[in-house]
């Protein structure tokens, strides 16, 4: 496995494949770096589709959607199978059918590998999930093993403390004091 990049690293440049939609004519687009400019970032990794674990995350970063957006935050979501098996994915399983942010199809894993994020054995990506900044400089990187799933409550509460640029003390939500120096 390659380093894992970290907290103040710029996010790798990226262009690849994606599932945005179900709808006929429409269903993939290129997506990379450009739809991150200016924006916060959260991209988050699962290891394979059409697998357990991976499809409840899915489908609750796509639940606290509008939250992420209105923290003016940008979403992708991947993995290293190509955009045709998303798409198959999404019109097989129930809770991927309505998403509202693009499936990165990383099958050439440029990006997983780029971000040290692949299973030593395995060759899938781990659990990752990435904050970027606006200049694209990772703020925040939380790495889960294959069979455990994330928190997207953390992710947004984690953003938020990020968002106010100040001291946040543990366990720190939105509307509490944060710390003075």
């Amino acid at each position: 496995m390659s380093r894992l990049l970290g907290i103040g690293e710029r996010f790798p440049e990226f262009n690849v494949p994606a599932c945005i939609s179900i709808e006929k004519g429409k269903e993939f687009q290129t997506i990379g770096n450009k739809q991150l400019k200016g924006k916060w970032g959260v991209i988050f990794f699962w290891p394979l589709d059409f697998t357990f674990v991976c499809p409840t995350e899915i489908a609750e970063f796509n639940h606290e959607l509008k939250g992420f957006q209105d923290r003016d935050a940008v979403v992708l979501g991947g993995s290293t199978d190509s955009q045709f098996v998303h798409l198959a994915w999404r019109k097989d399983h129930p809770d991927l059918k309505d998403l509202g942010y693009p499936m990165l199809a990383d099958n050439k894993k440029d990006l997983s590998e780029a971000l040290g994020i692949l299973h030593p054995t395995e060759k899938v990506p781990l659990r990752a999930t990435y904050i970027v900044d606006p200049d694209g400089i990772i703020r925040w990187v939380s790495v889960n093993d294959l069979k455990v799933g994330r928190n997207v409550k953390e992710v947004l509460r984690t953003l938020d403390a990020l968002q106010t640029d100040e001291l946040c003390p543990c366990n720190w939500e939105p509307g509490n004091a944060t710390l003075v120096a």
